[in-house]
């Protein structure tokens, strides 16, 4: 009788550690997406505003939080095994970090979109700055010289460019107009211009000339930066398959042979030698990253 009762008991012991434990887990997990809503929604909504994407930030959170949600489970049915400890452990292991990597993939996304944009901003700068020079040639003010690449030219510049106009007209001084801009955008191309309007304002230069010189250097400094994304593309690769590679191999073998890894999860020394790779891989990236990562 005291064995059956044992046989019992141990199920059940387990089912209402197990429901502790997630139930722990969920509160955390709640609190955690308030916290991350909040914050998130303050700069995203900064972010979407200078990408001139008008959506509603607490929509992408709801957005993220759910994906992590559908992540989070996901992963554990995947890689969980309720029947052993080192089960449980791996399959919370992944579905944790799934979920992290789903919470930020909207953050991920907004940095690939204000990265190709800049780009975009920067190649139209030189067209917009020899655009500019011909106008003030023509007799127009430097107004009209902006005025004349909003119509003319295609978004981000013409975006930029007309909230800059609009600025001005409501009252705002046309340097912090020009400072908003720079903020918003973050190209140095664009500071480079602002400060040579600056001061051709200041010390009445002649802005022609300026506008002139300013789209030849940026011509020929994007010119040395696809020599020199060219030169190193190969450099940049292996940083990717040093960092890639191990994770996946990591992942395909777990897969493949679960029992077999499981010894290296299930014992400290297994764990101390996945953390040491882990850091060393880390790090070879990072210098491979830092070779690379040559600035004009």
């Amino acid at each position: 009788m005291s064995g059956d009762a044992g046989l019992i008991f141990i199920p059940l012991l387990f089912t209402a550690c197990f429901g502790m434990l997630a139930y722990g887990l969920l509160l955390a997990f709640r609190e955690g997406m308030d916290q991350y809503a909040s914050t998130y929604s303050e700069d995203a909504s900064r972010q979407f505003e200078d990408l001139f994407l008008f959506i509603p930030a607490k929509r992408i959170a709801d957005l993220a939080r759910l994906a992590a949600v559908g992540v989070f489970v996901l992963f554990y049915l995947l890689f969980g095994d309720l029947a052993t400890t080192a089960g449980i452990a791996r399959g919370l292991g992944f579905a944790v970090g799934g979920a992290l990597l789903a919470l930020n993939a909207p953050r991920i996304l907004l940095a690939i979109l204000r990265r190709r944009r800049i780009a975009r901003f920067n190649v139209q700068l030189v067209d917009s700055l020899i655009g500019m020079s011909s106008a003030l040639k023509a007799g127009f003010s430097i107004l009209q010289a902006f005025e004349s690449i909003v119509k003319q030219s295609l978004n981000p510049i013409s975006q930029e460019f007309s909230l800059f106009l609009q600025q001005v007209r409501v009252g705002v001084k046309f340097e912090d107009a020009l400072r908003n801009m720079e903020d918003r955008v973050g190209s140095e191309d664009l500071t480079l211009m602002n400060q040579s309007i600056e001061i051709a304002r200041l010390t009445g230069g002649n802005l022609t000339e300026v506008f002139e010189k300013i789209a030849a250097t940026i011509r020929e400094r994007m010119r040395i930066q696809q020599r020199i994304r060219s030169l190193t593309a190969q450099g940049r690769l292996q940083g990717i398959v040093v960092g890639a590679m191990p994770v996946a191999l990591l992942f395909l073998m777990t897969l493949v042979d679960a029992k077999m890894m499981m010894a290296f999860f299930a014992s400290k020394i297994g764990v101390g030698l996945i953390a040491l790779a882990g850091l060393l891989v880390l790090g070879g990236a990072l210098i491979i990253r830092k070779i690379v990562d040559i600035r004009i």
